[in-house]
């Protein structure tokens, strides 16, 4: 039951990316990082249909994420990136030919065979003043840092660093999740904890960087990184503040090592394609 909501998660995910992204690479690169972005996407339907979907995805998820282990749904929801780069070339008739695919592949198969070998156990809710929060702060200094870094660089790697920037936060808001309906499952109050007033704002600062991405690149290299990026740090935090642990077996490193030298492949699979980038400038409601 578990696979299947995940894998429902992950396809509603993608589609709703597809759509977010098509509605966003319209927009002019001036309307990156401003809140004025989100404002236009609003008005279009097509972003709102995406947003819609995406948002049915992540409820799906979350009530994966409520009844099973991190590192058991993560894997799953990785393949939102096969989901939405198959649906942008059907739908869209973008290339996706086999060396995409190959680096498709490679990224979710990365992180899935990541988080298999791994396999991050125990844990448990800690006080809500417990300073394992405070695992939060590098991650936020560490977006950050992505979003300054892409500030500087050309548009290729600006889009990769605002999708990775997305990724981080994403996966700080799944811990968040996690902690929130953890909460709700111990009975105690929830308004009483402030995790519920910090979710909304990491979310719709994840979202921001998110659509940032998408108006500055094709999904070929705008959501590889938060692909990525998302489950690895929602692993790493779930260790930190939840006392999960992965193994450390000979056999689990092997699989965790080469877990990520796939996905980092595929994203350089993903990032050398030549469908990468509009023009620096581009007026509104432009047709590519």
């Amino acid at each position: 039951m578990i696979i299947a909501v995940s894998l429902g998660a992950a396809c509603l995910l993608g589609l709703g990316f597809v759509a977010q992204q098509h509605a966003a690479y319209r927009e002019p690169l001036e309307e990156m990082l401003h809140v004025r972005l989100l404002l236009n996407l609003m008005r279009m339907p097509t972003w709102l249909a995406g947003f819609g979907l995406m948002i049915c995805g992540q409820i799906l998820g979350a009530i994966a994420l409520r009844e099973a282990d991190v590192a058991e749904v993560e894997p799953l929801l990785a393949m939102n990136l096969v989901f939405a780069l198959t649906a942008a070339h059907v739908i869209y008739q973008e290339p996706f030919g086999r060396v995409l695919q190959l680096g498709a592949v490679l990224v979710s198969g990365g992180v899935a065979l990541f988080l298999f070998a791994g396999r991050p156990h125990g844990g448990h809710l800690p006080d809500p003043l417990s300073m394992r929060w405070l695992a939060a702060l590098p991650v936020v200094l560490a977006a950050t840092a992505l979003v300054s870094l892409g500030l500087r660089r050309s548009l290729k790697v600006k889009a990769m660093s605002l999708a990775a920037a997305a990724g981080v936060l994403y996966g700080l808001q799944d811990v968040l999740t996690r902690g929130f309906l953890l909460t709700l499952d111990s009975g105690l109050s929830v308004l009483d904890d402030w995790q519920p007033y910090i979710l909304p704002c990491v979310a719709v600062v994840g979202l921001l960087l998110n659509q940032s991405a998408f108006d500055a690149a094709p999904l070929q290299i705008s959501l590889p990184a938060t692909t990525a990026v998302e489950p690895i740090i929602g692993i790493v935090l779930g260790a930190v503040i939840f006392s999960e642990r992965l193994r450390v077996t000979p056999e689990a490193l092997a699989g965790e090592v080469a877990g990520l030298v796939a996905m980092v492949t595929g994203i350089i699979i993903l990032g050398r394609s030549p469908f990468l980038a509009k023009p620096a400038q581009r007026r509104r409601g432009e047709r590519r």
